[in-house]
Protein backbone atom coordinates (compact mmCIF):
# COMPACT_ATOMS: atom_id res chain seq x y z
CA UNK A 1 0.00 0.00 0.00
CA UNK A 2 1.29 3.79 -0.87
CA UNK A 3 2.14 5.90 1.45
CA UNK A 4 -1.11 8.10 0.18
CA UNK A 5 -2.90 5.04 0.81
CA UNK A 6 -2.13 4.64 4.30
CA UNK A 7 -2.85 8.02 4.83
CA UNK A 8 -6.38 7.78 3.31
CA UNK A 9 -7.41 4.78 5.39
CA UNK A 10 -5.90 6.46 8.57
CA UNK A 11 -7.60 9.23 7.79
CA UNK A 12 -10.66 7.62 7.19
CA UNK A 13 -10.41 5.77 10.87
CA UNK A 14 -9.84 8.57 12.71
CA UNK A 15 -12.97 10.48 11.42
CA UNK A 16 -15.43 7.54 11.77
CA UNK A 17 -13.34 6.89 16.05
CA UNK A 18 -14.22 11.32 16.49
CA UNK A 19 -17.71 10.99 15.35
CA UNK A 20 -18.61 8.03 17.21
CA UNK A 21 -21.00 8.62 20.03
CA UNK A 22 -19.13 7.16 22.48
CA UNK A 23 -15.69 7.11 21.40
CA UNK A 24 -14.55 10.12 23.06
CA UNK A 25 -13.70 11.48 26.60
CA UNK A 26 -13.58 9.10 29.65
CA UNK A 27 -15.78 6.45 30.93
CA UNK A 28 -16.81 7.06 34.21
CA UNK A 29 -18.80 3.65 35.81
CA UNK A 30 -21.00 3.05 37.67
CA UNK A 31 -21.55 1.44 40.03
CA UNK A 32 -17.84 -0.29 39.56
CA UNK A 33 -16.12 2.99 40.12
CA UNK A 34 -19.12 5.58 41.62
CA UNK A 35 -21.93 4.01 43.90
CA UNK A 36 -24.86 6.35 42.01
CA UNK A 37 -25.16 7.73 38.95
CA UNK A 38 -25.33 11.32 39.68
CA UNK A 39 -22.27 11.23 41.51
CA UNK A 40 -20.49 10.42 38.52
CA UNK A 41 -22.17 13.08 36.26
CA UNK A 42 -21.03 15.21 38.57
CA UNK A 43 -17.44 14.61 38.01
CA UNK A 44 -17.98 13.73 34.10
CA UNK A 45 -16.84 16.64 32.37
CA UNK A 46 -18.04 17.79 28.01
CA UNK A 47 -17.18 14.38 26.34
CA UNK A 48 -17.04 11.91 28.84
CA UNK A 49 -19.92 8.90 29.04
CA UNK A 50 -21.46 7.75 32.32
CA UNK A 51 -21.46 3.60 31.82
CA UNK A 52 -24.51 2.16 33.79
CA UNK A 53 -24.43 -1.05 34.34
CA UNK A 54 -27.79 -2.87 34.80
CA UNK A 55 -29.30 -2.58 37.91
CA UNK A 56 -32.60 -0.36 39.35
CA UNK A 57 -31.21 3.09 40.69
CA UNK A 58 -33.72 5.21 42.90
CA UNK A 59 -32.15 8.27 41.66
CA UNK A 60 -33.46 11.17 39.79
CA UNK A 61 -30.60 12.48 37.29
CA UNK A 62 -29.71 16.35 36.40
CA UNK A 63 -27.46 15.91 33.06
CA UNK A 64 -24.76 18.37 32.46
CA UNK A 65 -23.60 19.69 29.31
CA UNK A 66 -21.99 17.67 26.62
CA UNK A 67 -22.25 14.40 29.60
CA UNK A 68 -23.41 11.44 27.92
CA UNK A 69 -24.87 8.85 30.14
CA UNK A 70 -25.24 5.21 28.87
CA UNK A 71 -26.62 1.63 29.88
CA UNK A 72 -24.37 -1.09 29.45
CA UNK A 73 -24.60 -3.25 26.63
CA UNK A 74 -25.20 -3.96 23.04
CA UNK A 75 -27.98 -3.08 20.92
CA UNK A 76 -30.00 -6.38 21.42
CA UNK A 77 -33.53 -6.72 21.79
CA UNK A 78 -35.61 -7.50 24.49
CA UNK A 79 -39.14 -7.73 24.86
CA UNK A 80 -40.49 -4.31 24.87
CA UNK A 81 -37.41 -2.21 23.77
CA UNK A 82 -33.77 -2.60 24.47
CA UNK A 83 -32.27 -5.61 26.50
CA UNK A 84 -29.97 -3.19 28.34
CA UNK A 85 -33.11 -0.58 28.51
CA UNK A 86 -35.12 -2.78 30.07
CA UNK A 87 -32.42 -4.24 32.84
CA UNK A 88 -30.99 -0.49 34.18
CA UNK A 89 -33.93 1.00 35.56
CA UNK A 90 -34.89 4.71 37.04
CA UNK A 91 -37.48 3.49 39.47
CA UNK A 92 -38.80 6.76 40.71
CA UNK A 93 -41.13 6.08 43.24
CA UNK A 94 -41.63 8.46 45.95
CA UNK A 95 -40.00 11.30 44.93
CA UNK A 96 -40.99 14.23 43.38
CA UNK A 97 -40.12 16.08 40.37
CA UNK A 98 -39.29 15.16 36.90
CA UNK A 99 -37.12 11.90 36.61
CA UNK A 100 -34.10 13.26 33.62
CA UNK A 101 -33.25 16.50 33.26
CA UNK A 102 -32.08 17.08 29.93
CA UNK A 103 -28.58 19.36 29.19
CA UNK A 104 -27.47 21.15 26.36
CA UNK A 105 -24.99 18.55 24.24
CA UNK A 106 -25.88 15.88 26.49
CA UNK A 107 -26.92 11.90 26.10
CA UNK A 108 -29.53 9.89 27.68
CA UNK A 109 -29.41 6.61 25.79
CA UNK A 110 -30.76 3.17 26.91
CA UNK A 111 -32.66 3.65 30.33
CA UNK A 112 -36.43 2.37 31.70
CA UNK A 113 -37.88 5.56 33.71
CA UNK A 114 -40.46 4.70 35.61
CA UNK A 115 -42.27 6.50 38.61
CA UNK A 116 -41.94 9.96 38.03
CA UNK A 117 -45.75 11.22 39.34
CA UNK A 118 -48.69 8.77 40.33
CA UNK A 119 -50.03 6.40 38.21
CA UNK A 120 -53.53 5.21 38.78
CA UNK A 121 -54.69 2.30 36.69
CA UNK A 122 -58.40 3.16 37.83
CA UNK A 123 -58.84 6.57 35.80
CA UNK A 124 -56.44 5.24 33.00
CA UNK A 125 -58.96 2.44 32.59
CA UNK A 126 -61.58 4.36 32.95
CA UNK A 127 -60.46 7.06 30.51
CA UNK A 128 -59.61 4.13 28.20
CA UNK A 129 -63.21 2.38 28.55
CA UNK A 130 -64.85 6.17 27.74
CA UNK A 131 -62.43 6.71 24.89
CA UNK A 132 -61.16 9.84 26.67
CA UNK A 133 -65.00 11.49 26.31
CA UNK A 134 -65.29 12.88 29.84
CA UNK A 135 -61.08 14.30 29.90
CA UNK A 136 -60.96 17.98 29.91
CA UNK A 137 -60.43 19.57 26.61
CA UNK A 138 -57.04 21.43 27.44
CA UNK A 139 -53.72 21.80 25.94
CA UNK A 140 -50.93 19.40 26.21
CA UNK A 141 -48.86 22.27 28.31
CA UNK A 142 -50.37 22.14 31.61
CA UNK A 143 -48.44 22.13 34.86
CA UNK A 144 -46.59 18.63 35.38
CA UNK A 145 -42.93 16.96 35.81
CA UNK A 146 -42.45 14.30 33.10
CA UNK A 147 -40.65 11.34 32.74
CA UNK A 148 -37.68 13.21 30.63
CA UNK A 149 -37.93 16.60 30.51
CA UNK A 150 -35.78 18.09 27.35
CA UNK A 151 -34.77 21.88 27.22
CA UNK A 152 -32.06 22.07 25.02
CA UNK A 153 -30.49 20.70 21.94
CA UNK A 154 -29.45 16.86 23.08
CA UNK A 155 -30.34 12.96 22.06
CA UNK A 156 -32.72 11.00 24.02
CA UNK A 157 -32.91 7.43 22.65
CA UNK A 158 -33.19 4.17 23.11
CA UNK A 159 -35.14 4.62 26.47
CA UNK A 160 -38.60 3.05 27.65
CA UNK A 161 -40.70 5.61 29.59
CA UNK A 162 -43.79 4.15 31.23
CA UNK A 163 -46.23 4.26 34.04
CA UNK A 164 -45.22 8.33 35.03
CA UNK A 165 -48.18 10.32 36.52
CA UNK A 166 -47.67 12.80 33.50
CA UNK A 167 -46.39 13.09 29.83
CA UNK A 168 -43.55 10.88 29.54
CA UNK A 169 -41.12 13.03 27.36
CA UNK A 170 -42.06 16.29 26.98
CA UNK A 171 -39.82 18.57 25.26
CA UNK A 172 -40.28 22.45 25.52
CA UNK A 173 -39.23 25.27 23.65
CA UNK A 174 -37.28 28.24 24.41
CA UNK A 175 -38.00 31.90 23.65
CA UNK A 176 -35.52 33.09 21.41
CA UNK A 177 -33.38 30.27 21.02
CA UNK A 178 -33.62 27.08 18.93
CA UNK A 179 -34.53 24.07 20.82
CA UNK A 180 -34.20 21.15 18.26
CA UNK A 181 -33.48 17.66 19.88
CA UNK A 182 -33.30 14.38 18.94
CA UNK A 183 -36.04 12.24 20.28
CA UNK A 184 -35.81 8.29 18.56
CA UNK A 185 -36.33 4.85 19.33
CA UNK A 186 -37.79 5.71 22.85
CA UNK A 187 -41.14 3.13 23.82
CA UNK A 188 -43.45 5.23 25.77
CA UNK A 189 -46.25 3.77 27.47
CA UNK A 190 -48.92 4.02 30.38
CA UNK A 191 -48.20 7.27 31.03
CA UNK A 192 -50.82 9.43 32.79
CA UNK A 193 -50.35 12.11 29.67
CA UNK A 194 -49.17 11.55 26.16
CA UNK A 195 -46.49 9.75 25.32
CA UNK A 196 -44.09 12.16 23.78
CA UNK A 197 -45.06 15.79 23.94
CA UNK A 198 -44.06 18.37 22.17
CA UNK A 199 -44.44 22.34 22.91
CA UNK A 200 -43.47 26.15 23.18
CA UNK A 201 -41.61 26.71 19.91
CA UNK A 202 -40.00 23.78 19.80
CA UNK A 203 -38.80 21.82 16.68
CA UNK A 204 -37.33 18.62 17.70
CA UNK A 205 -36.11 15.23 15.33
CA UNK A 206 -38.99 12.88 16.45
CA UNK A 207 -38.07 9.82 14.58
CA UNK A 208 -39.04 5.67 15.45
CA UNK A 209 -40.38 5.69 18.75
CA UNK A 210 -43.33 3.76 19.81
CA UNK A 211 -45.97 5.18 21.99
CA UNK A 212 -48.90 2.49 23.53
CA UNK A 213 -51.48 3.16 25.84
CA UNK A 214 -51.07 6.38 26.90
CA UNK A 215 -53.96 8.57 28.70
CA UNK A 216 -53.34 10.92 26.20
CA UNK A 217 -52.14 11.11 22.46
CA UNK A 218 -49.21 9.08 21.68
CA UNK A 219 -46.92 11.79 20.62
CA UNK A 220 -48.77 15.32 20.94
CA UNK A 221 -48.47 18.77 19.61
CA UNK A 222 -48.96 22.67 21.72
CA UNK A 223 -47.76 25.57 19.86
CA UNK A 224 -44.95 23.90 18.19
CA UNK A 225 -43.01 22.52 14.88
CA UNK A 226 -41.35 19.32 15.15
CA UNK A 227 -40.62 16.62 12.32
CA UNK A 228 -42.22 13.66 13.26
CA UNK A 229 -41.25 10.53 11.49
CA UNK A 230 -41.78 6.71 11.41
CA UNK A 231 -43.24 6.15 14.69
CA UNK A 232 -45.57 3.96 15.49
CA UNK A 233 -48.61 4.97 17.93
CA UNK A 234 -51.42 2.04 19.00
CA UNK A 235 -54.04 1.84 21.77
CA UNK A 236 -53.85 5.45 22.85
CA UNK A 237 -56.78 6.81 24.96
CA UNK A 238 -56.66 10.10 22.54
CA UNK A 239 -55.04 10.17 19.23
CA UNK A 240 -52.03 8.35 18.22
CA UNK A 241 -50.95 12.05 17.31
CA UNK A 242 -52.70 14.90 18.54
CA UNK A 243 -51.97 17.98 17.08
CA UNK A 244 -53.10 21.34 18.46
CA UNK A 245 -52.60 25.04 19.98
CA UNK A 246 -51.00 26.53 16.56
CA UNK A 247 -48.70 23.58 15.45
CA UNK A 248 -47.16 23.20 12.25
CA UNK A 249 -45.13 19.81 12.55
CA UNK A 250 -44.23 18.07 9.27
CA UNK A 251 -45.62 14.60 10.50
CA UNK A 252 -44.63 11.74 7.91
CA UNK A 253 -44.12 8.18 7.79
CA UNK A 254 -45.62 7.10 10.79
CA UNK A 255 -48.26 4.01 11.91
CA UNK A 256 -51.27 5.12 13.61
CA UNK A 257 -53.63 2.09 14.54
CA UNK A 258 -56.32 0.88 17.03
CA UNK A 259 -56.02 4.11 19.17
CA UNK A 260 -59.47 5.13 20.85
CA UNK A 261 -60.23 8.46 18.48
CA UNK A 262 -58.13 9.17 15.69
CA UNK A 263 -55.35 8.13 14.42
CA UNK A 264 -54.32 11.70 13.45
CA UNK A 265 -56.03 14.34 15.42
CA UNK A 266 -55.77 18.43 14.52
CA UNK A 267 -57.23 21.14 16.17
CA UNK A 268 -57.37 24.55 17.39
CA UNK A 269 -57.19 27.45 15.49
CA UNK A 270 -56.13 29.04 11.96
CA UNK A 271 -52.66 28.75 12.97
CA UNK A 272 -52.30 25.05 13.71
CA UNK A 273 -51.29 24.15 9.83
CA UNK A 274 -49.44 20.91 10.02
CA UNK A 275 -48.35 18.87 6.50
CA UNK A 276 -49.68 15.38 6.96
CA UNK A 277 -47.79 13.09 4.47
CA UNK A 278 -47.71 9.41 3.54
CA UNK A 279 -48.80 8.41 6.74
CA UNK A 280 -50.75 4.95 7.44
CA UNK A 281 -53.85 5.53 9.89
CA UNK A 282 -56.08 2.08 9.98
CA UNK A 283 -58.31 0.71 12.67
CA UNK A 284 -59.11 4.02 14.83
CA UNK A 285 -61.94 3.58 16.87
CA UNK A 286 -63.55 7.45 15.40
CA UNK A 287 -61.55 9.02 12.29
CA UNK A 288 -58.70 8.10 10.58
CA UNK A 289 -57.69 11.77 10.28
CA UNK A 290 -59.94 14.13 12.63
CA UNK A 291 -59.57 17.87 12.21
CA UNK A 292 -61.82 20.23 14.58
CA UNK A 293 -61.44 23.51 15.80
CA UNK A 294 -60.76 26.38 12.69
CA UNK A 295 -57.28 24.02 12.01
CA UNK A 296 -55.66 24.16 8.51
CA UNK A 297 -54.03 21.38 7.46
CA UNK A 298 -52.84 19.40 4.45
CA UNK A 299 -53.10 16.12 4.25
CA UNK A 300 -51.15 14.70 1.38
CA UNK A 301 -50.24 10.43 0.73
CA UNK A 302 -51.78 8.89 2.97
CA UNK A 303 -53.22 5.50 3.46
CA UNK A 304 -56.46 5.47 5.64
CA UNK A 305 -57.84 1.97 6.35
CA UNK A 306 -61.27 0.06 7.82
CA UNK A 307 -61.56 3.05 9.89
CA UNK A 308 -64.92 2.75 12.50
CA UNK A 309 -66.32 6.49 11.77
CA UNK A 310 -64.79 8.60 8.69
CA UNK A 311 -61.23 8.25 6.85
CA UNK A 312 -61.00 11.75 7.42
CA UNK A 313 -63.50 14.24 9.14
CA UNK A 314 -63.69 17.92 8.91
CA UNK A 315 -65.30 19.86 11.73
CA UNK A 316 -65.48 22.85 13.71
CA UNK A 317 -65.24 25.84 10.92
CA UNK A 318 -62.08 23.81 9.83
CA UNK A 319 -60.48 24.34 6.18
CA UNK A 320 -57.91 21.26 4.95
CA UNK A 321 -55.98 20.18 1.90
CA UNK A 322 -57.22 16.48 1.27
CA UNK A 323 -54.75 15.59 -2.02
CA UNK A 324 -53.32 11.85 -3.31
CA UNK A 325 -54.90 9.43 -0.14
CA UNK A 326 -55.45 6.23 -0.40
CA UNK A 327 -59.46 5.45 1.88
CA UNK A 328 -60.59 2.08 2.55
CA UNK A 329 -63.21 0.82 4.38
CA UNK A 330 -64.91 -2.70 4.79
CA UNK A 331 -68.60 -1.66 5.74
CA UNK A 332 -69.68 1.16 7.92
CA UNK A 333 -72.26 3.69 7.90
CA UNK A 334 -70.54 6.96 8.12
CA UNK A 335 -69.17 8.64 5.08
CA UNK A 336 -65.51 8.26 4.11
CA UNK A 337 -64.87 12.05 4.35
CA UNK A 338 -67.44 14.50 6.25
CA UNK A 339 -66.78 18.18 4.76
CA UNK A 340 -69.38 19.23 7.96
CA UNK A 341 -71.12 22.93 8.91
CA UNK A 342 -68.52 26.31 8.34
CA UNK A 343 -65.84 23.70 7.03
CA UNK A 344 -64.25 24.04 3.28
CA UNK A 345 -62.31 21.54 1.91
CA UNK A 346 -60.07 20.73 -0.90
CA UNK A 347 -60.46 16.92 -2.44
CA UNK A 348 -58.22 16.09 -5.16
CA UNK A 349 -56.53 13.20 -6.62
CA UNK A 350 -57.55 10.94 -4.29
CA UNK A 351 -58.69 6.77 -4.30
CA UNK A 352 -61.63 5.68 -1.94
CA UNK A 353 -62.89 2.35 -1.71
CA UNK A 354 -66.05 1.92 0.37
CA UNK A 355 -69.44 2.67 1.09
CA UNK A 356 -71.67 4.14 3.94
CA UNK A 357 -74.31 6.65 3.37
CA UNK A 358 -71.79 8.44 1.22
CA UNK A 359 -67.78 8.93 -0.13
CA UNK A 360 -68.05 12.36 0.33
CA UNK A 361 -70.75 13.94 2.57
CA UNK A 362 -71.02 18.06 2.47
CA UNK A 363 -72.29 19.98 4.35
CA UNK A 364 -70.33 23.19 4.13
CA UNK A 365 -67.74 23.80 0.96
CA UNK A 366 -66.20 21.12 -1.42
CA UNK A 367 -64.00 20.85 -4.44
CA UNK A 368 -64.03 17.89 -5.26
CA UNK A 369 -61.93 17.17 -8.36
CA UNK A 370 -59.92 14.13 -9.88
CA UNK A 371 -60.88 11.51 -7.50
CA UNK A 372 -61.59 8.01 -8.34
CA UNK A 373 -64.57 6.74 -6.02
CA UNK A 374 -65.31 2.74 -5.84
CA UNK A 375 -68.38 1.99 -4.03
CA UNK A 376 -67.68 -1.51 -2.99
CA UNK A 377 -71.23 -2.23 -0.35
CA UNK A 378 -73.53 -4.72 -1.96
CA UNK A 379 -77.21 -2.68 -1.61
CA UNK A 380 -80.98 -3.50 -1.43
CA UNK A 381 -83.02 -2.86 -4.61
CA UNK A 382 -83.36 0.75 -4.67
CA UNK A 383 -80.86 1.92 -2.28
CA UNK A 384 -79.49 5.53 -3.55
CA UNK A 385 -76.40 5.68 -1.52
CA UNK A 386 -74.38 8.64 -3.29
CA UNK A 387 -70.28 8.83 -4.18
CA UNK A 388 -70.84 12.25 -3.03
CA UNK A 389 -74.11 13.45 -0.91
CA UNK A 390 -74.86 17.71 -0.95
CA UNK A 391 -77.12 18.82 1.95
CA UNK A 392 -79.06 21.93 1.72
CA UNK A 393 -77.09 25.03 1.81
CA UNK A 394 -73.61 23.23 0.47
CA UNK A 395 -71.18 24.29 -1.89
CA UNK A 396 -69.73 21.97 -4.16
CA UNK A 397 -67.63 21.75 -7.55
CA UNK A 398 -67.64 18.51 -8.75
CA UNK A 399 -65.34 17.81 -11.56
CA UNK A 400 -63.35 15.35 -13.53
CA UNK A 401 -63.70 12.04 -10.86
CA UNK A 402 -64.01 8.99 -11.90
CA UNK A 403 -67.19 6.97 -9.86
CA UNK A 404 -67.64 2.91 -10.05
CA UNK A 405 -70.43 1.21 -8.31
CA UNK A 406 -72.08 3.54 -6.50
CA UNK A 407 -76.14 3.58 -6.97
CA UNK A 408 -75.94 7.43 -7.26
CA UNK A 409 -72.75 9.15 -8.40
CA UNK A 410 -73.88 12.78 -6.69
CA UNK A 411 -76.86 13.92 -5.25
CA UNK A 412 -77.66 17.69 -4.20
CA UNK A 413 -80.59 19.02 -2.86
CA UNK A 414 -81.29 22.34 -2.10
CA UNK A 415 -77.72 23.31 -2.23
CA UNK A 416 -76.46 26.46 -2.22
CA UNK A 417 -74.17 26.36 -5.21
CA UNK A 418 -73.45 22.85 -7.44
CA UNK A 419 -71.01 22.59 -10.77
CA UNK A 420 -70.94 19.09 -11.90
CA UNK A 421 -68.34 19.14 -14.98
CA UNK A 422 -66.50 16.23 -16.94
CA UNK A 423 -67.36 13.35 -14.32
CA UNK A 424 -67.42 9.58 -15.45
CA UNK A 425 -69.65 6.85 -13.97
CA UNK A 426 -70.60 3.56 -14.31
CA UNK A 427 -72.15 1.06 -12.17
CA UNK A 428 -74.78 3.47 -11.12
CA UNK A 429 -78.46 2.76 -11.07
CA UNK A 430 -81.58 5.00 -12.86
CA UNK A 431 -79.80 8.20 -12.66
CA UNK A 432 -76.06 9.03 -11.87
CA UNK A 433 -76.30 12.85 -11.24
CA UNK A 434 -79.20 14.01 -9.19
CA UNK A 435 -79.67 18.12 -8.48
CA UNK A 436 -82.40 19.47 -7.23
CA UNK A 437 -83.80 23.43 -6.59
CA UNK A 438 -80.07 24.78 -5.76
CA UNK A 439 -79.74 28.27 -4.71
CA UNK A 440 -77.61 29.23 -7.58
CA UNK A 441 -78.11 28.12 -11.45
CA UNK A 442 -76.52 24.75 -11.70
CA UNK A 443 -74.14 24.35 -13.87
CA UNK A 444 -73.91 20.27 -15.15
CA UNK A 445 -72.13 19.70 -18.06
CA UNK A 446 -69.68 17.28 -20.14
CA UNK A 447 -70.52 14.23 -17.86
CA UNK A 448 -70.16 10.70 -19.42
CA UNK A 449 -71.90 7.87 -17.88
CA UNK A 450 -71.67 3.47 -18.89
CA UNK A 451 -74.87 1.85 -18.71
CA UNK A 452 -76.85 -0.92 -20.32
CA UNK A 453 -79.77 -0.34 -18.78
CA UNK A 454 -82.69 1.08 -21.08
CA UNK A 455 -83.93 3.98 -18.75
CA UNK A 456 -80.67 4.92 -17.73
CA UNK A 457 -80.17 8.88 -17.70
CA UNK A 458 -77.02 10.72 -17.04
CA UNK A 459 -78.45 13.87 -15.01
CA UNK A 460 -81.58 14.99 -13.66
CA UNK A 461 -81.89 18.66 -12.54
CA UNK A 462 -84.81 20.36 -11.34
CA UNK A 463 -84.79 24.00 -10.32
CA UNK A 464 -82.27 27.20 -11.67
CA UNK A 465 -79.69 25.45 -13.98
CA UNK A 466 -77.00 27.56 -15.85
CA UNK A 467 -75.71 24.87 -18.26
CA UNK A 468 -76.96 21.71 -19.17
CA UNK A 469 -75.08 20.29 -22.07
CA UNK A 470 -72.49 17.73 -23.03
CA UNK A 471 -73.93 15.03 -20.67
CA UNK A 472 -74.24 12.05 -22.25
CA UNK A 473 -75.22 7.94 -21.71
CA UNK A 474 -72.92 5.35 -23.24
CA UNK A 475 -73.54 1.95 -23.79
CA UNK A 476 -71.23 -0.30 -22.52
Amino acid sequence: MSTKARLAVIGMALGLFLSAPWSVGEVLQVPASFRNIQAAIVAAGPGDTVLVGAGTYHERLTLKPGVGVKSAGDDAKGEVGLLRAEVTILDLQGGEGTGVEMAEGAVLDGFTVTGAGKYDDGVWQHDFDTQGNEQAHEPIGQPGKPGIGVKENCTVVNNIVHHNGYTGIVITGAEGATVSPLIARNVCHRNMGGGIGSMEGSTARIEGNVCFENLDAGIGHEGSSPIVRDNVCHHNVRAGIGISEGSSPTVTGNRCYQNQRAGIGIRTGATTQPLVENNECSDNAMAGIGVEEGARPRIVGNRLLNNKLVAIGVTGGSEAIIEGNELDRDGGVPPMIAVLEGCRASITDNTLRGGGVAGILVKGSAEIRGNHLIGTMERAKGATNSAVWVHPGAEVIFKANRVDDWPRALLARRAAKVVAMDNEVSGFRGVAIVVEDSEEAAEVSGNVVFSDESDAQAVDVSGPALELTGNEVRRL
